[in-house]
């Protein structure tokens, strides 16, 4: 018995988005999903550079003990990669994608995860979620803060612990290996399929839909009547004996490369007509469209705004800082100079390389003449609201001494 898959991938932009950052690979060595974060012309780059590295896997030149070995390097280039795109753009910064792949050698399969797209396993009847999501809200889970049902509506249950490139240092892959066996059906598919369609439809669609085309979609055509929030992607794989293959209806040999890998980020959601669509666009926020080429003002505003926000803060501390200085030259009062008591322009305090008063006119009255009380108000200085005003202290002081 010689075991193979049968295949198909699918990818649909959904109905809220305005292009596609999912990717997915197709072979009959290798399944890959992988969704793409990063914002305008990142998270389609990311994904697009994962499935690249990881499409020259599938062939038959690697045997069952180098093919965890192969896939763990090309995970690791793609990451560096990634991370390289980033560090030469500053407009890229952040970009990362999630990644799910299966690698078939002989009769064992090896698994790469990292980020939470998901491999289910269908057998025997039974759905199982294979990869764990690494998320912050599936960490609740695990720790017991809230329930499985609690996480599927949380409000942060995208938020993602572990992708690739995001950082430039090693990050944690989850690799495994698994037996193959024929009738396994598996499907590997990005959050805007699980994210939205219960595990019981998956696993009633899966199970009741015999072919891996017509199942991969139905399982997108159930995400677009669910809303399809995000970009949508999935790839359904059957493992079948290749001896008895005329068995099967069209069996697929063909690679499939779907989403932003393929350069169709463009095409329009096949649900794009239907109630669903119009009502999710209806709801949606206005989003821009970030594969339109941007204009000289849009490439320019980051640049500007990274040097002009901080100009424009000192400009207005500045202008603060001056219109305060004004107030201030309009200001009087008498004080002592010298043991006399003498009129002064502005305010009595002292700021470092800026002089906040100045001796506008020294009498001829002593300090020592005057009471005792006088003295202390003069030490603590007498406000007057005009310069005129501030003479009329200096003359009744002078009549008092």
């Amino acid at each position: 018995m010689f075991l193979g898959f049968h295949f198909a991938a699918r990818s649909d932009v959904g109905l809220i988005r305005s292009n596609n950052q999912d990717s997915a690979y197709a072979g009959p060595h290798l399944l890959v999903v992988a969704d793409g974060m990063g914002g305008a012309a990142g998270g389609d780059i990311a994904s697009s550079i994962a499935v690249g590295r990881l499409a020259a896997l599938d062939g038959e030149s690697h045997g069952s003990d180098e093919a965890l070995d192969e896939l763990k390097e090309a995970i690791a280039d793609a990451h560096a990669e990634i991370v390289g795109r980033a560090q030469n753009d500053p407009e890229l910064s952040g970009l990362g994608t999630t990644v799910t792949a299966l690698l078939r050698a002989g009769s064992t399969l090896s698994m790469a995860h990292i980020g939470d797209s998901r491999a289910y396993l269908l057998r025997d009847g039974e759905l199982d979620q294979v990869t764990t999501d690494h998320s912050f809200v599936q960490h609740l889970v695990d720790t017991g803060r809230i329930s499985a049902a609690d996480a599927e509506h949380h409000p942060k249950r995208s938020m993602l612990l572990r992708v690739l490139g995001d950082v430039d240092a090693d990050v944690p892959v989850d690799i495994s290996v698994r037996e193959t066996r024929e009738g396994d059906r598996w499907m590997l598919c990005s959050d805007g399929l699980s994210g939205v369609v219960s595990r019981d439809t998956l696993h009633k669609t899966l199970q009741e839909v015999e072919d891996p085309a017509d199942c991969a979609d139905a399982l997108v055509s159930l995400a677009l009547a669910a809303g399809a929030p995000d970009n949508v992607t999935c790839v359904v794989a059957d493992v079948v004996d290749i001896d008895s293959v005329e068995d099967h209806v069209g069996p697929s040999t063909s690679t499939q490369i779907v989403g932003a890998a393929a350069r169709d980020r463009h095409r329009p959601s096949a649900g794009g007509s239907s109630a669903a669509a119009k009502a999710a666009r209806l709801s949606a926020p206005e989003e821009s469209d970030d594969d339109e080429e941007p204009s000289r003002w849009e490439r320019l505003w980051p640049k500007l705004r990274a040097w002009g926000l901080p100009i424009v803060a000192l400009l207005v501390v500045a202008g603060g800082a001056w219109g305060a200085y004004a107030w201030t030259q309009n200001q009087y009062y008498v004080g002592e100079y010298d043991g006399r008591v003498a009129i002064y322009r502005g305010i009595p305090q002292e700021l470092p390389l800026v002089d906040l008063h100045t001796l506008v006119e020294l009498s001829t009255v002593e300090l020592g003449d005057l009471p005792q009380y006088q003295q202390e108000r003069i030490e603590s200085t007498i406000r007057a609201g005009s310069l005129e005003d501030a003479f009329g202290v200096v003359d009744a002081l002078e009549a008092e001494a």
